[in-house]
């Protein structure tokens, strides 16, 4: 249920501020929302999962904290980001 090395390095090239970046906040959460999205349809399929839940829930609660980081260092970057992920404000 992880993502294919492929599609990570797709996701980390695609938001990458620079050539070697793969831990500035828009690569973190441009993973989690890929690693989010691919989990979603599991989720509505097995509703008593609820172990795998958990991890679902710690990852959207890692998202929303390095977007709150984001949106406190740069707004320009986090609203940039997240019209490119399409997120809600």
């Amino acid at each position: 249920m992880t993502l294919s090395l492929t599609q990570k390095a797709e996701v980390v090239q695609t938001h990458a501020r620079g050539t070697a970046d793969t831990g500035s906040p828009e690569v973190q959460v441009a993973l989690l929302t890929a690693r989010i999205n691919q989990l979603t349809p599991h989720f509505k399929a097995h509703l008593k999962d609820h172990h795998g839940r958990r991890g679902l829930l710690k990852m959207v609660n890692q998202r929303k904290r390095l977007l709150a980081y984001l949106k406190d260092r740069d707004a320009d970057r986090y609203t940039a980001l997240i019209q490119k992920l399409g997120l809600r404000k």
